[in-house]
């Protein structure tokens, strides 16, 4: 990684945290109204869903295919997040999955700790936000994406990255200062709340599935890796805490495979197939995942 790389990724890491304190104080005054929150949850959902729905489950696995206008503007959506540019986001998370907690993974909690509970909380900074800023080199993404590569729509969503970071902080600000009737600092808010707030929070949510889904949770299939279910994750995430089930099933648009298993990220997909957005939506049958039980592997 060059060095103009690590100074912006500790921008894009600092920025929205110290957004989010200033938030805090702010909250804590009083200074938030029913708008901001409209806003905020309105964009925290449209982006959410680019990064679930369109980054990872869509582009990633092809847990589902979509047309051309779909692809884009779930990839446009996803790049909001300021978590990289499209076609990398995908490699680096083809290369998790080709290397799950073993030597190659870019973000295993298991392999850059050691003992004790020291040990447990640098696999988890290394894992949640260190891979980040000390790795070494991108993974190769004519080895990890070339369909991707080959896919025009993708192409210029990947290429035009730093629009959809403006367009991600220009539209809260808009919205604000539109529906309070042209109040500056309604716009400002808004922009605080669902512009910086919610690079923060949705950092922190999709960083989770890195570091907490693969040391604490259930694992209720017979897989080698370390990967784990986790509610809490999973309500944050849109339902991709459910990453043990990921794992085990990768290319399935559905996470949540028990009916209690929160996963709107899969109603999504769902409702994109009910009018016509969505096709060929995977999911493994009721012997699949009966075979991948500890019973069965038995």
């Amino acid at each position: 990684m060059s060095t103009l790389e690590r100074r912006l990724t500790v921008a894009v890491v600092v920025i929205p945290f110290l957004a989010f304190i200033a938030a805090i104080v702010l909250l804590w005054g009083g200074l938030f109204t029913g708008l901001d929150l409209a806003i905020f949850t309105v964009m925290y959902l449209l982006v959410g869903f680019g990064v679930t729905v369109g980054f990872h489950r869509l582009l990633t696995h092809r847990s589902f295919d979509a047309p051309a206008p779909v692809r884009g503007t779930l990839a446009a959506l996803g790049s909001m997040s300021i978590q990289g540019a499209v076609i990398h986001w995908v490699a680096d998370h083809r290369k998790h999955h080709t290397f799950a907690d073993e030597h190659g993974d870019p973000h295993s909690p298991h392999l850059h700790g050691g003992e004790g509970w020291r040990g447990a909380l640098t696999g988890l900074w290394h894992s949640h936000t260190g891979w980040l800023l000390d790795r070494e080199e991108r993974p190769d993404v004519r080895r990890f994406t070339p369909d991707l590569l080959k896919d025009p729509v993708i192409r210029f969503v990947d290429r035009w990255f730093f629009v959809w970071i403006s367009l991600g902080l220009v539209l809260p600000f808009a919205a604000g200062l539109l529906l309070s009737g042209g109040e500056l600092a309604a716009g400002l808010s808004a922009l605080l709340w669902g512009g910086f707030v919610r690079i923060f929070l949705l950092h922190h949510a999709t960083w989770s599935v890195n570091s907490i889904c693969h040391m604490y949770g259930t694992r209720p299939f017979a897989i080698e890796d370390e990967s784990r279910n986790n509610a809490a994750v999973a309500l944050v995430t849109l339902g991709e805490g459910w990453h043990h089930n990921h794992h085990a099933f990768p290319t399935s648009a559905r996470h949540g495979l028990r009916k209690l298993q929160f996963d709107p990220s899969y109603a999504f997909i769902r409702a994109l197939e009910l009018f016509g957005l969505a096709r060929n939506v995977r999911q493994p049958g009721e012997r699949e995942v009966a075979r991948k039980l500890p019973a069965a592997a038995g």
